[in-house]
């Protein structure tokens, strides 16, 4: 948010920011029993406090039935669309089948929920994690999810849908998945700069056609090792024009 980013910019501190987080998550909830007409809004509330809990969890998977207890997605249909079209999150949907064209292959009961605002995920969970989070740069379970955040967000501003892709068996798992005019291309976040064995299986596999490369994005600079481009993540906002102009 641009005041608590200004406020960070004057102080060359965190000093003050967590309360301001904390205010407009606050304000959140309120504007949304205060706007969510026609709909539930303590089930629209219930999706949105529970947000941090499945992105802390290894699969991220967003579970209805585990929102509260007896919960069943016919009751909290439109819940998740009023939080999309507030602004206040980002959707991303499991691929079915890894194949073009990407709206034609996912699955709409199988997805995962990230804040549009990273600095309000931070915001959302407890203060002593927040605190060793920036002192000791220990993200513990939230790493992966904070950075997938981050390229998530930066990705929708780029006029991408997210779509993710894990087989039922957990060996292949890849955090986002976009196009250019002939090629899916997997997009693999690295929180720390590492193996990428996923996403070279995607690339060696003959049985996915339709992925002839990759992408890459941590703490490393721009290369290209002959199967897919790596670059650091602040450069996420330009792959739609790069793509589109290789």
């Amino acid at each position: 948010m641009p005041e608590i980013v200004n406020t960070f910019v004057k102080n060359k501190n965190y000093s003050g920011t967590l309360k301001m987080q904390k205010q407009i998550l606050a304000d959140y909830k309120e504007d949304i029993t205060k706007y969510a007409e026609g709909l539930d809004q303590t089930r629209i509330l219930n999706v949105y406090k529970k947000i941090p809990a499945f992105l802390g969890n290894e699969n991220k998977k967003f579970q209805i039935s585990k929102v509260e207890l007896g919960a069943r997605n016919r009751e909290y249909i439109g819940t998740v669309d009023w939080l999309n079209n507030a602004g206040i999150i980002n959707v991303c949907y499991c691929l079915e089948q890894l194949e073009l064209p990407l709206k034609g292959n996912y699955n709409p009961d199988n997805y995962r929920i990230y804040f549009r605002d990273t600095g309000l995920l931070i915001g959302s969970l407890d203060e002593e994690a927040q605190e060793d989070l920036r002192n000791n740069k220990n993200f513990n379970t939230y790493k992966g999810a904070i950075y997938e955040n981050i390229v998530g967000d930066m990705l929708v501003k780029a006029g991408y849908d997210l779509y993710f892709y894990k087989n039922e068996k957990g060996t292949i798992e890849m955090d986002y998945f976009v196009r250019d005019k002939n090629s899916l291309i997997p997009i693999e976040v690295k929180a720390i700069d590492g193996a990428t064995p996923s996403l070279n299986n995607l690339i060696d596999n003959k049985k996915y056609k339709d992925i002839k490369y990759g992408i890459k994005l941590c703490s490393q600079n721009i290369g290209f090792n002959g199967k897919f481009y790596t670059f650091p993540y602040f450069l996420t906002f330009l792959l739609k024009r790069y793509l589109k102009e290789k």
